[in-house]
């Protein structure tokens, strides 16, 4: 983590109970917010990743501005909630939400994968505030929030554990490993996401390599399962009070989303997994999220 350890124990986040009383139209609009931040981020840094950033922006407001509890001025406050990206080329979704929750100031999202800047291509927790886990490597990111979480067990902790998959990245086996894990000691304080955007690097996931059926596959490794529109804050709200209710085993939300979400252009294009907007595009998809 960024800060020194703190000791003891913070009150709830002043922040995060503010953030809680926002209307679900005020939410759209920060999902919309969000958006607009990593386009104009990823235009300035002329390198990065739009289109799994773009379809996870509902994901992120949800979670940092209606579910988790945390305290932004006290980053390292043993209570709060963690958020894991186990994608982790969606860095710049995850750097607009801790910026909008004062994490750090907005503006700094401008120095995105720049040199010495705390914003790095892939999040890196021993720079930013608020980033729980260093990412590059797919597949680990359940992995580790099962280490996370069997540490709250452990501590007589109830603070809950978030963690964003790709569904390109549920073909790693060491995904399935972890699920298998997570079910076995019985992990109700874990949520998974997967981000079923149907696209990957190479194309779509089910012609690189078919996951489906996915909600039965976490099923069978012992999984809660709930399927969403991805883009449907009321529906992910829903599954996300359904989910604290499940006890002795984890919860995986499928979110079934559109890549690129939100930029026309962008909108189910591979070509935007890794290929950033510039010039006319750039304006014309930040007019579309204005």
């Amino acid at each position: 983590m960024a800060s020194a350890p703190v000791s003891g124990t913070a009150p709830e986040s002043p922040s995060s109970a503010r953030l809680k009383g926002l209307t679900l139209e005020e939410m759209k609009a920060m999902a919309r917010k969000l958006r607009r931040h990593v386009i104009t981020m990823l235009g300035a840094a002329g390198s990065g990743h739009p289109g799994g950033s773009l379809s996870a922006a509902e994901i992120l407001t949800i979670l940092y501005f209606k579910e988790m509890r945390y305290n932004a001025a006290v980053p390292n406050w043993p209570e709060r909630d963690r958020f894991v990206l186990s994608k982790g080329h969606a860095a710049p979704i995850l750097y607009a939400a801790l910026a909008e929750s004062g994490y750090f100031p907005v503006e700094e999202l401008s120095t995105l994968r720049k040199l010495g800047s705390r914003l790095q291509g892939h999040a890196d927790r021993t720079l930013t505030p608020g980033v729980e886990m260093s990412s590059g490597s797919l597949g680990q990111g359940l992995s580790f929030s099962i280490g996370v979480a069997l540490a709250a067990r452990l501590d007589s902790r109830s603070y809950r554990i978030y963690v964003l998959l790709g569904d390109g990245e549920c073909q790693e086996g060491q995904v399935w490993e972890a699920a298998m894990a997570a079910a076995h000691f019985k992990l109700d304080n874990v949520v998974a996401f997967v981000d079923h955007n149907d696209l990957q690097l190479d194309g779509r996931t089910c012609d690189v390599m078919n996951i489906e059926p996915l909600s039965d596959k976490w099923r069978a490794f012992g999984w809660h399962v709930f399927e969403v529109d991805g883009h449907d804050l009321a529906e992910l709200s829903k599954a996300l009070e359904k989910a604290r209710g499940v006890k002795v085993q984890p919860s995986v939300i499928i979110a079934h989303t559109v890549k690129g979400k939100g930029v026309s252009f962008m909108e189910n294009n591979v070509e935007y997994h890794g290929k950033v907007p510039s010039g006319e595009d750039l304006e014309r998809a930040l007019k579309e999220l204005a």
